[in-house]
């Protein structure tokens, strides 16, 4: 099996900055009190974290800085896009779902592509910090990391924002739509 390269060539690197130092200066209620300067350090120092943060770009997850763990330094990223990633959209949960389906399977599972562009789903808290930065899924919903009993039971998570709030769902694991997709969440 070929190994993907998990590193971006110069240009690429480049332009990928380019377009986060935009968004970043562009959004600035997101991140309040950080410094564009020290995000690029730690990302420069951080090659596989930036092929993260383009495979997020290339399917349309706009990724942003959203906060700053003060015990690690850690810069922590998710996707802002108004509405869910739309290359990342009917997906069905999990592997197991994914391989429970007998017919008319999704071409992948949500947390199957988050482990392979190197993010996490966001959990329910995260799903609500995001919403206090802007106002995201009004058309589109999105999986949230699911609790392991829940999981356990058939059941997995979603949320969106409809008439000014933010609301979480259920639904089988197995199931897809081409409005659902994942949020992810990556620390530099």
């Amino acid at each position: 099996m070929k190994t993907v390269k998990k590193q971006l060539s110069p240009a690429e690197r480049d332009e990928l900055l380019g377009t986060l130092k935009i968004r970043f200066e562009n959004n600035m209620n997101r991140h309040k009190k950080l410094e564009w300067s020290k995000v690029q350090a730690r990302l420069e120092a951080n090659p596989e974290k930036l092929w993260s943060l383009n495979e997020m770009e290339n399917t349309g997850g706009e990724p942003d800085v959203v906060g700053n763990d003060t015990k690690t330094g850690e810069y922590i990223f998710f996707d802002c896009s108004a509405e869910s990633p739309k290359g990342r959209t009917s997906l069905c949960y999990d592997r197991e779902a994914l391989d429970s389906r007998k017919e008319h399977k999704p071409k992948n599972s949500a947390t199957d592509l988050a482990a392979a562009i190197g993010v996490e789903l966001l959990t329910e808290e995260q799903y609500q910090e995001l919403q206090t930065v802007g106002t995201f899924d009004t058309k589109s919903s999105s999986w949230v990391k699911t609790p392991p009993d829940m999981r356990k039971l058939g059941g997995a998570l979603f949320g969106d924002r409809r008439f000014g709030r933010v609301f979480f769902y259920h639904n089988g694991a197995e199931s897809y739509y081409s409005g659902r997709g994942f949020r992810g969440s990556l620390r530099v």
